[in-house]
């Protein structure tokens, strides 16, 4: 049959998707299926590695299902993961050891604290800071707890890695212990200077070599599935990145997801002086690497997903416009930091907040301030990205589920002052891996995959600036009073 299809891989926070491309690189079919979110303890998030593999599983095979595709007219997948959470397994039988790590675990914060003192050098080597945000304290975990719980397994049989390296470790049958670079970039492991693992990280995490995934450009083989080659693996960010066409130095994208993530291209050669941001590899691509600055917002997505799930207060995020727009009092503001706050502050202390209630307040109104939260957020990135980088914005491409929100869309646009482009498909997460992964297969040339991206509105600056201005000194308060809130019930304040 002849090879017509991609096929997407979207293994996210809360989810597992499969997307499948036609020849035109239009979204033909698509399959979701969400998993379970554990929080065992304050500040923990686990996942099952086991429901993680098998939800991917199910959705792959029923988008093609769903399609009428059969496995031979597939000609490659592409990998898209949710980075930073770390997995462990017996590379002799399989099996997980233990729960996965999630990227907003905080249970390593003593760990990170311990490596502050390594602070200079950890950024000089990896573009990143000590957090628990990063994999590296999530694997030294591990690895004790695995000590203590699996004495039966060999040193020398634990395997460590990202999801990435779990799905393609099932998928190939245990032939494949592999990642690419952007998802081995997240580790605090990894340095992006030499583009291999660092031995004085790998030391300072107790983690040995053995135990880490053999790392590739991201438009490597990866192995196949049913016969069909794995051509991409790309972390979802640097994905969505991709995705957006931000091919060129200087053009970035937000995706608005579980959290908010802002990528700006820096080219061939790492941001010297990220401040409050962090630099990455965005991919190994035709034989060369491009690097990102980023800023990470923990909660985004996810703070909806609380109003909803945790309040009950609405019965689907996209209620969420309809209440932002009928709210009648915007002197309320929340701040999110429900896994402390990521970019530019890195305070894993600040918990989540909410200031200015009145007795008029109702649920639309924090239903509205949550909203504007998640652009203020983005605000504060944008504004260090553009200080840093040197670089003037003028426009910022969006995707990711929360950009389908109007009302959000126009109040970012409205506090950074500068258009806010959203595309027809904002699937950019899938699309980035499905793209270069059609590109590497020879099913699509590159002036062919910048043809397939078209705009489907552009939001332009509506809001005074007196008024922009007044609301983000409010912001930058809330923000103030909650970095300052220190709860008496942590370890950290004993």
């Amino acid at each position: 049959m002849e090879k017509k299809y991609v096929l997407a891989l979207d293994q996210g926070t809360t989810s597992s998707r499969a997307l499948l491309f036609d020849q035109q690189a239009r979204l033909i079919a698509m399959e979701q299926e969400e998993f379970t979110q554990y929080f065992p303890h304050e500040g923990w998030v686990e996942h099952e590695p086991l429901e993680i593999w098998e939800s991917q599983q199910q959705v792959m095979h029923r988008v093609l299902e769903k399609a009428h595709v059969d496995w031979s007219e597939i000609a490659s997948i592409g990998i898209t993961n949710q980075r930073e959470t770390a997995v462990a397994w017996d590379a002799r039988s399989g099996r997980p050891l233990g729960r996965a790590i999630v990227w907003q675990d905080q249970r390593t914060r003593d760990i990170c604290a311990s490596w502050k003192a390594r602070e200079e050098e950890i950024r000089a080597k990896t573009g990143l800071v000590p957090d628990t945000y990063f994999s590296a304290s999530k694997f030294k975990w591990l690895l004790e707890h695995i000590r203590t719980h699996f004495p039966e397994v060999s040193e020398d049989d634990i395997r460590l890695g990202t999801v990435d390296s779990w799905l393609l470790w099932n998928m190939t049958g245990g032939e494949v212990f592999a990642t690419d670079l952007s998802n081995a970039s997240r580790t605090l492991l990894f340095n992006i200077h030499e583009l291999d693992w660092d031995s004085e990280l790998l030391a300072m995490a107790g983690v040995s070599r053995s135990s880490l995934p053999q790392v590739k450009p991201s438009d490597a083989q990866f192995g196949h599935y049913r016969g069909v080659p794995i051509c991409a693996v790309m972390g979802d960010q640097q994905s969505a990145l991709f995705g957006q066409l931000c091919w060129e130095k200087g053009m970035a994208k937000n995706t608005y997801g579980t959290g908010c993530f802002m990528l700006m291209n820096t080219g061939h050669t790492p941001n010297s002086r990220p401040g409050g941001l962090i630099s990455t590899i965005a991919w190994g691509w035709k034989g060369s690497v491009s690097y990102a600055t980023e800023g990470s917002v923990f909660v985004a997505g996810a703070a909806i997903q609380w109003l909803r799930d945790g309040l009950e207060i609405l019965q689907s995020a996209a209620e969420s416009e309809g209440h932002a727009r009928n709210a009648v009092d915007n002197t309320v503001y929340v701040v999110p930091a429900f896994a402390g706050l990521g970019a530019p502050y890195w305070d894993m202390d600040a918990r989540g907040a909410v200031f200015g209630l009145t007795r008029g307040s109702d649920k639309s109104v924090l239903i509205q301030a949550t909203l504007e939260s998640l652009a203020y957020q983005t605000g504060d990135i944008f504004e260090a990205m553009v200080r840093e980088s040197g670089q003037s914005m003028h426009t910022l491409a969006v995707d990711g589920g929360a950009c389908a929100n109007d009302y959000l869309m126009q109040f970012q646009s409205d506090i950074l002052q500068i258009p806010v482009e959203r595309p027809t498909l904002i699937e950019s997460t899938a699309c980035g891996v499905a793209y270069m992964s059609g590109m590497t297969a020879g099913l699509w040339s590159e002036d062919e995959v910048k043809k397939f991206r078209t705009v489907d509105r552009e939001f332009l600056p509506q809001m005074e600036k007196d008024e922009v201005s007044r609301r983000i000194q409010g912001w930058k308060l809330a923000l103030d009073c909650t970095r300052r809130w220190k709860s008496p019930w942590t370890d950290n304040n004993k």
